[in-house]
């Protein structure tokens, strides 16, 4: 999976825990935290990607980056 799969998928699961978010245009530079998820739907967000990429990762390793591309790039580096 490249990083830009994996900003879809990040998108896709952003969208399935806040639904009000399908209508936003989301790019890489945004941050979760920005779109308006509080911690509980960004830690869902991050544990729907990782459940979709097959990641088997503590996710306190995902709290560094700070936009959606960051987090992207870490996952990608995660799943090599």
């Amino acid at each position: 999976m490249n990083i830009e799969e994996i900003i879809e998928l990040i998108k896709e699961s952003a969208c399935e825990v806040i639904p009000e978010l399908e209508k936003t245009h989301i790019t890489m530079e945004d941050s979760l935290e920005n779109l308006g998820a509080n911690s509980m739907e960004r830690a869902d967000i991050t544990m729907l990607v990782l459940e979709r990429m097959n990641l088997r990762i503590p996710l306190i390793e995902t709290l560094g980056p700070t936009n959606i591309g960051e987090l992207a790039g870490l996952l990608n580096e995660k799943s090599v």
